[in-house]
């Protein structure tokens, strides 16, 4: 199962370099089903590999002049505010156990399912994104008039609800931060994918520190051969991502998702 957990982060790392997002909806699963490490100690490890991962990819993105810097800072700040709110302060303050009126549910579950719906609920925003076949051909001048029109508001406040999400699941935020950057903002694909990666890398990262501040156990070894892992997988993205078609890597990766949801709500529900 371990050998089985790193060939997988080596897939997150390819899913995140090409997708710009997904990389935490399959982290967290290869932590926890694979590697055998606690719900909520995973989602702290997969804001570290996630964060990591996704600035070594950003890295690339930034060389090709395809990062917005000045509209990613726009949705970054109050994400990056509310990740890191979240880790220090409200996940601790969490119970262990959630009682739903006569139903007793543990806080690792609970943190698994609300993961496998966001999950159905990202993969739904993906395919119509697919199968949008305009909005994936937005002009450079049209994204830019999008932004002007935009509310700074609305995308702050987009900004921090995907921050609070997040710090709960550990999560990048890349399969609600992409929907957000393209329609709300009218950023071209290819740029909203670096943009992506730049902002999961500055929230997670930062968020991270909540879980520091916390005192959290730290496998390095473990920690360690997951980034190799995935730093593999991202360099690999590098080598592919130009020869596929967007909209059909939106298209396998959101029936991917599916089907990780789907085997999360069965493995914790029945």
């Amino acid at each position: 199962m371990v050998v089985l957990g790193f060939v997988a982060a080596i897939l997150m790392g390819v899913v995140l370099g090409i997708i710009g997002g997904g990389g935490s909806i399959l982290t967290v699963p290869i932590l926890v089903y694979l590697l055998s490490v606690p719900a909520d100690i995973a989602t702290g490890y997969s804001l570290l590999i996630v964060g990591a991962t996704a600035a070594y990819g950003a890295i690339s993105y930034f060389k090709q002049g395809l990062i917005d810097v000045k509209s990613s800072i726009i949705f970054a700040v109050p994400s990056i505010l509310a990740v890191y709110l979240s880790r220090a302060y409200l996940m601790p303050n969490i119970p262990d156990v959630l009682n739903l009126g006569e139903v007793s549910i543990s806080k690792n579950v609970a943190i698994m399912v609300f993961f496998a719906l966001l999950m159905l609920v990202s993969a739904g925003m993906m395919l119509k994104k697919a199968y949008a076949n305009n909005v994936s051909h937005l002009k450079s001048t049209d994204a830019q008039h999008d932004l002007k029109s935009t509310s700074f508001l609305l995308i702050a406040f987009e900004g921090a609800v995907v921050g609070v999400i997040t710090g709960i699941l550990g999560a990048g935020g890349g399969f609600l931060i992409i929907p957000a950057l393209v329609l709300l903002m009218g950023m071209p694909m290819k740029q909203a994918v670096g943009a992506s990666l730049f902002i999961i890398a500055l929230k997670s990262l930062i968020g991270f520190t909540g879980d520091l501040q916390n005192e959290i156990e730290l496998d390095m070894s473990l920690i360690g051969l997951m980034l190799v892992a995935t730093f593999i997988g991202m360099t690999i993205s590098k080598k592919i991502a130009g020869q596929l078609e967007g909209q059909t890597l939106q298209k396998i990766f959101a029936f991917f998702t599916l089907a990780i949801a789907v085997f999360i709500i069965i493995k914790e529900i029945l």
